[in-house]
């Protein structure tokens, strides 16, 4: 089961007992969800899909509002600003499509800088899962809560689930630096680092930023060195990373969506990852470059 769908399950189980719970759409996902009187399709209009859920939640009602990431953020992004953050209201906002899931539908339905985009507002939190049965509990957390809260689903995905925190989960554990895996960069950063002597800390929460979490995995390590593997705009946590570990002499490297190309040629996610260094042999090539080769260590 996709995590769309794991998403649009949970959100209509809670539906049926919590009546603040409301879903606003703008046609993205409409033959998924079970036509209600709480389901409200505003159209192909993105800027008024905001501000009804926004409108809502100015009634006390819990609102999910929802389409593809860039018709989600960056194009409503004014709504988002005013409607939400400085009416200081709480929803949830859920995204598919991630920054290039779909690239067949061309740049339109791209958003690689969705993340960034929340770091510009306070008191967003932001959740990024890497499993399916992740979904589930990252949801029903956020109907129970009354912030804000936006959460990045994807069609990729990791093997396996790992237990829903709020701060960084230690995977694996070695003692030549630490590798931060967000969502489902895990699977790829784990067969990257398999002959690595570092820590692995996988996030499916990155905002906020578990700072205590990375600076105690940097303590256990016989070395500072960061390297942080984001789905979504390269260096979009750095400015975070390095702050937590202001106080220690540290290396800090970022892989994610390139900043300084646009992949204009539609091909395949796949494709995209192999253009952005975020396939297993570009993590690799990083994780070399960063901890030194596995024979050189031992």
């Amino acid at each position: 089961m996709s995590m769309r769908q794991v998403f649009v399950d949970t959100v209509e189980d809670v539906m049926r007992h919590d009546p603040r719970v409301a879903v606003v759409i703008a046609e993205i996902s409409r033959d998924v969800f079970t036509p209600q009187e709480r389901l409200i399709n505003v159209g192909i209009r993105e800027q008024a899909l905001v501000g009804v859920g926004s409108g809502l939640a100015l009634t006390g009602m819990r609102p999910v509002v929802h389409t593809y990431a860039p018709f989600l953020v960056e194009r409503p992004f004014e709504q988002i600003k005013l409607d939400f953050g400085h009416q200081d209201v709480g929803g949830v906002l859920v995204s598919i499509g991630g920054s290039y899931d779909d690239p067949v539908w061309g740049r339109t339905h791209q958003a690689p800088g969705d993340v960034t985009l929340f770091d510009t507002l306070p008191g967003w939190t932001v959740r990024v899962p890497g499993h399916p049965d992740e979904v589930g509990p990252i949801v029903r957390d956020a109907l129970e809560r009354d912030d804000r809260i936006y959460i990045r689903l994807s069609l990729r995905e990791n093997e396996s689930p790992h237990p829903v925190v709020e701060g960084f989960t230690e995977v694996r554990r070695g003692r030549r630096g630490v590798v931060v895996a967000v969502g489902p960069m895990l699977d790829k950063v784990l067969e990257a680092t398999r002959d690595a002597d570092v820590t692995v800390l996988y996030a499916t929460t990155v905002r906020p930023f578990d700072a205590a979490g990375l600076q105690a995995a940097v303590d256990r390590a016989d070395h500072a060195d960061v390297l942080l593997v984001e789905p979504y705009l390269e260096g979009t946590s750095t400015h975070l990373a390095a702050e937590a570990l202001a106080d220690v002499p540290h290396r800090l490297r970022s892989l994610g969506v390139r900043r300084d190309f646009e992949l204009r040629a539609y091909g395949t996610a796949e494709d995209h990852d192999s253009a952005h260094d975020l396939d297993v042999l570009g993590i690799t090539a990083a994780v070399r470059r960063m901890f030194g080769h596995p024979a050189a260590a031992a």
